[in-house]
């Protein structure tokens, strides 16, 4: 059976706190595990959360600050030492690549997985996967910063009342999916005869930005929208010099990009109430609302 979930494995922004490690986020998508955004101290917190190096399939950095990287080191070196045996891809802007070069190497190790650099240029950049579409679009913070969107192709599902009276069994099944229409006791049998649509899902992970036009595309009817609440409405002014979101802001993106789930995480720690982010959100998006935790697994929303 394929697992859909975020697993939140650090929430708290620039520093951490006594309840809050560094950022850091696994997205488990069926076979692939994308590791996002691995601030210090994420390899414990991997531990504690029941996440293997060997789950790892991808790490996206969206930049450079220390509390979206400063684990690169050690999530390297921990999937050499457990000797993972597939090709990892770092996604990275291009413009840290001398950081990025120096977190990989930042001590002495046996490399043994083999890790393939793909730094991100430009205003949006399409990155395909096998049956998967991974997207970057720049944002706007102090220094170059991306966020990222994954996405299903639309399907169909296949309706067994319809296929068992117009007598399509078997292997035919199959074929009717791969052909789009068969001929069957004499007569032609179309896909959209015995199936009906069923979306692709989605989610969209944006980090440290302002408001821009780039979150709005990247949780364009997402299933889950994983955003920074770094701030609340009463900061609004320090968010904005600092290029973060507010709550509010997160939630307002949520509601007019018809958002499904929305979690908020990266918070700053002059912050003690966790829920005075939910109670600033619900005013402005009536969808479901998580405020992340750390070791949290919070499940992609099941299809519609």
């Amino acid at each position: 059976m394929s697992t859909r979930e975020l697993v939140v494995l650090g929430t708290a922004s620039q520093a951490p706190t006594r309840h809050r490690n560094h950022n850091g986020y696994l997205l488990r998508w069926d076979r692939e595990g994308l590791l996002f955004d691995p601030g210090e101290g994420t390899q414990r917190q991997m531990l504690y959360a029941g996440v293997a190096a060997s789950d790892i399939t991808r790490i996206c950095v969206t930049h450079f600050h220390g509390d979206h990287c400063l684990g690169l080191p050690g999530v390297i070196q921990r999937m050499s030492l457990d000797r993972v045996a597939h090709e990892v891809t770092a996604y990275f802007p291009a413009s840290g690549r001398r950081f990025f070069d120096r977190l990989r190497h930042a001590s002495v190790f046996h490399e043994q997985t083999v890790l393939r650099e793909q730094p991100l240029d430009g205003a949006a950049v399409a990155l395909p996967l096998p049956g998967l579409m991974l997207e970057a679009r720049r944002l706007s913070h102090p220094v170059e910063s991306y966020g990222f969107r994954l996405a299903e192709p639309d399907s169909r599902r296949m309706l067994p009342e319809r296929l068992r009276e117009l007598g399509v069994t078997g292997p035919d099944v199959g074929r009717l999916q791969r052909e789009g229409a068969i001929e069957t006791d004499g007569r032609v049998v179309r896909l959209d005869q015995v199936s009906a649509p069923r979306g692709g899902q989605s989610v969209a992970f944006v980090m440290d930005t302002r408001r821009c036009d780039a979150v709005g595309e990247l949780a364009e009817g997402v299933d889950m929208f994983v955003c920074e609440s770094t701030f609340l409405d009463s900061e609004a002014d320090l968010a904005r010099t600092h290029g973060h979101m507010t709550a509010a802001e997160a939630a307002t993106v949520a509601r007019e990009a018809g958002v499904r789930l929305l979690v908020l995480t990266h918070f700053s720690q002059r912050y003690t109430d966790p829920q005075a982010f939910r109670a600033e959100a619900r005013r402005h998006f009536d969808g479901e609302i998580v405020v992340a935790a750390d070791l949290d697994r919070v499940p992609v929303p099941r299809r519609r």
